[in-house]
Parts: structure tokens; C-alpha cells; sequence
């Protein structure tokens, strides 16, 4: 995979294919200013558009570690984020709770994996991006796309003379949506998927893996999608007897099996194995009895189209 430029917008591929840690990120030459969105591609292309290029301001599309990497190298420059997100980067303790991170022996190892391997470094202020906003950059102009459930501050970005669309972390991966932060939320992902297949581009920018998309990607949208109602079948169709908590995820319904390392994938499958038995307890379909939880109708398998 290689870097591509259209006209003043640059997709800047990542390390490793843009997989965890890493994520693709975009450049634009404006005439008004010169941006980079989710600097945590790969340090030294960051280093290189920071001396040659130069950069004046850093967007940030929400607030994860994997899109602020490399943020350091931009201290002079200001940060824009939706005001939505911003609260985890001004406070390490309000990061490590935003992921629900509660016992100790994880909130050691994340603050170590942010001090150590993200150069986690607070943030004083920042420049609110809001929702629906048009930003003009000179010769380009930016629409703001608001698209929660991923973090409840996530944005997209459509440019829509060059109909690029940057997708941020509504990546079409094979893994699926990710929705198990504390402010995540299941309702608010699919809006956001549906919404964004509805922007008329032409190309189409995600942080991770494929990354760039110069075809429309079609059926990807629906089998995107579509892991959120297979996940909760699989989940419906394990409570066919009550379950605890523990038991249910223990089961790896999310990732199939025990990856490493164990700290990182234990700890996702819970979550988000949790926001599945959340919202089916919302929709009626699974009953909570303190920790233990049971479907309602044992022939339903989820609620979605596949």
C-alpha cells in the first residue's frame, strides 16, 4: 500500500498496513492552513510533511490513542476535536475511565502501554469542531460529518469538490464496528454507518487496513453492519440458559478466540460483549437478574438484517 495524492489531499498510508497501533491518516495543502488528521501513521512520513510540507493544524477524529500517536510532534500546533471527545486527553485518570477501566492491575498496564508506547501527554486546550460545520481551508472546504457510537465525539470529513470522504473509524474491516468504550453506543454506530453511505463521494478514506476506497464500497457497507447483528446472534443464541457475566465472556463471542496479548483482548471482549447484553436488555430480548443474564425467546437470533 502506498501514499496517494489527490490534488491538495494526501492519503498518508500507515505503519503495518494502518492496523492497532497505527492507524492512515490525511494531509491537506490548504492555501488558508495545512492540516493533518489522526497523526499515527508512521513517524518518519509525519516527520518528513512536519519539515517539508509543514503543518499548522492537527484534527483529531475522536479520541483514541491509535489516532494521536504521534501527536507530540505537534505541540506548537493547535488541536481541533468535537468538544464530545475531549475530555479523555486533558487528564490520564479521565482516559484509563473512559475506557471503564476499573481494576488496578489494568490501569497500570494501560497508563504504562500510554506513557511508554503513546507518549501520552495532556492536553490543555483545543479548538471545538462542531457538528455540521463547513470549514473553509482557502481552496478546499471541509464539511463536518457528525458520526457517534464509535466514541460519542467521532466526526468524519467530506471534501466535497474532490468527493473524498474521510470515514475515520468507521473502517469497514472484516472485525466490524467497535463500540465498547463506557460513551460507546450500538444505536448510535448503525445511524452513523447508515448516514455515511448516504455523502455522494467518489472516494473513500478509512483509518485502518484497506484504508482507500476508489470504488464504492457496496456490500462492504451491509457486511460492516452486518458483524453487529451476528455478534448479537451469537450472544442470544449462548443465552439459551442463564449465564453470568464471566461465563459469557469467557466464551469469546467477539473475537471467536484467546488472543495476546491477553490483557488487551480479554479486556475488549468484555466490554463489548457488555454493550451487546446492554442494549439487548433494552430492546426486551435478554432479562438481567443481578449478574446472571437469560434470553427471552430462545429461537430469536437478533434484530438486524444480515
Amino acid at each position: 500500500m502506498e501514499d496517494r495524492q489527490f490534488g491538495r489531499i494526501r492519503f498518508v498510508c500507515g505503519e503495518n498496513g494502518g492496523r492497532y497501533p497505527f492507524n492512515h491518516s490525511v494531509y491537506i495543502e490548504g492555501d488558508a492552513a495545512r492540516v493533518i488528521i489522526d497523526p499515527a501513521s508512521d513517524l518518519e512520513k509525519l516527520k518528513s510533511l512536519q519539515k517539508n510540507g509543514g503543518v499548522d493544524l492537527v484534527w483529531l477524529s475522536h479520541w483514541h490513542e491509535d489516532h494521536d500517536h504521534y501527536l507530540h510532534l505537534f505541540e506548537d500546533c493547535p488541536k481541533w476535536i468535537s468538544a464530545r471527545d475531549f475530555p479523555p486527553l486533558t487528564d490520564i485518570e479521565i482516559f484509563l475511565d473512559w475506557y471503564g477501566l476499573k481494576e488496578v492491575h489494568q490501569r497500570d498496564y494501560w497508563e504504562k502501554v500510554m506513557l511508554e508506547m503513546f507518549n501520552y501527554q495532556p492536553l490543555q486546550k483545543a479548538r471545538f469542531i462542531e457538528d455540521d460545520e463547513i470549514i473553509e481551508l482557502g481552496n478546499l472546504q471541509v464539511h463536518v460529518i457528525a458520526t457517534p457510537g464509535h466514541t460519542p465525539g467521532h466526526l468524519s470529513f467530506f471534501f466535497p469538490a474532490e468527493e473524498i470522504l474521510f470515514l475515520g473509524d468507521y473502517d469497514l474491516t472484516p472485525f466490524g464496528p467497535w463500540y465498547g468504550d463506557v460513551a460507546s453506543s450500538i444505536e448510535d454506530t448503525i445511524k452513523s454507518i447508515v448516514r455515511l453511505k448516504t455523502i455522494p463521494a467518489k472516494r473513500w478514506i478509512a483509518c485502518h487496513e484497506t484504508g482507500l476506497f476508489e470504488e464504492n464500497p457496496g456490500e462492504l457497507w451491509q457486511r460492516y453492519e452486518n458483524v453487529i447483528y451476528e455478534r448479537e446472534a451469537r450472544v442470544l443464541e449462548f443465552l439459551g440458559q442463564p449465564r453470568s457475566l464471566k461465563e459469557i465472556a469467557a466464551a469469546w463471542l467477539i473475537y471467536g478466540k484467546p488472543r495476546k496479548p491477553i490483557e488487551f483482548f480479554e479486556f475488549n471482549e468484555l466490554v463489548l460483549v457488555k454493550k451487546h447484553l446492554d442494549y439487548l436488555v433494552r430492546q426486551g430480548m435478554v432479562v438481567r437478574d443481578k449478574d446472571i443474564f437469560e434470553s427471552t425467546n430462545k429461537g430469536q437470533t437478533g434484530n438486524g438484517p444480515i
